[in-house]
């Protein structure tokens, strides 16, 4: 059985991968994961290309990774895409976040990541793809978005070092790096204690433009995907000194 596994999928990125890989690739099922089980029920009676199979947990805990470790030993999928896009930011500084906050932030953005990405890699084959959703922010530092930036630096690194390890296996590694997406992710990142540390979002796009270039790129086994205003920002971010970047960014944030 050939299928692939959407982590986030109830809103945005995530979603808007289950739509896409449902209509382009040929698949047996898709294991949709996310908390919102109406939300995933919903993308189930959506999408008629191909099964959709919901599995509403919470990735941050132990036990849900392990459940699903015990389902792919059950059933021995073929994996042929993996795309984990789960994962959340608050803005706001050390003094605006709770530790639960960041210990959230902290344990999806990365960890939850890693533990799914492990317990799914024996079930991979040939050609298969993995697409981490990563960040424009990973590329330097942010203050007032600086944990969430931070998560998503380590999983930039994480994916590109992935990448040349299965090289011998033949299996595809693609960290997706989009700038502002227009999904719920700013909704959700001003709901804290001071969600006002960045107040514009300039050069949004759309989240079905953001899939459609993660996927090419993936299919061409390319490192990274920077769709729009993310390529630009990738170069500037290799050039000019990090120093520079964040006086821009903490001008622009302030405006």
């Amino acid at each position: 059985m050939k299928i692939a596994i959407v982590t986030g999928a109830s809103s945005g990125i995530g979603r808007e991968f289950v739509r896409q890989i449902a209509r382009k690739e040929h698949l047996d099922e898709i294991w949709v994961m996310a908390r919102r089980e109406n939300r995933l029920n919903e993308l189930k009676n959506e999408i008629t290309e191909t099964i959709i199979r919901p599995i509403p947990l919470d990735l941050i805990k132990e036990e849900s990774i392990k459940s699903i470790a015990a389902l792919l030993k059950e059933e021995k999928p073929d994996v042929r895409i993996l795309v984990n896009a789960s994962g959340f930011g608050k803005f706001g500084t050390y003094k605006d976040l709770s530790l639960q906050e960041i210990n959230n932030m902290i344990d999806l953005n990365c960890k939850a990541a890693v533990n799914l990405t492990m317990i799914t890699l024996p079930h991979m084959n040939k050609n298969a793809r993995i697409i981490e959703i990563c960040s424009a922010s990973a590329f330097q530092p942010l203050p007032g978005l600086n944990i969430y930036a931070a998560t998503k630096a380590f999983l930039y690194h994480y994916s590109r070092a992935l990448r040349w390890e299965l090289f011998p296996r033949r299996i595809k590694v693609t960290a997706v790096c989009p700038d502002w997406v227009k999904t719920e992710f700013c909704k959700v990142a001003a709901d804290t204690k001071n969600g006002h540390t960045v107040k514009h979002f300039p050069f949004a796009v759309e989240p079905k433009n953001v899939v459609a270039c993660a996927l090419f790129d993936s299919h061409l086994g390319l490192p990274v995907s920077t769709y729009s205003v993310a390529f630009i920002h990738r170069i500037c971010a290799k050039f000019i000194p990090h120093e520079i970047i964040i006086a821009i960014w903490e001008a622009l944030r302030r405006i």
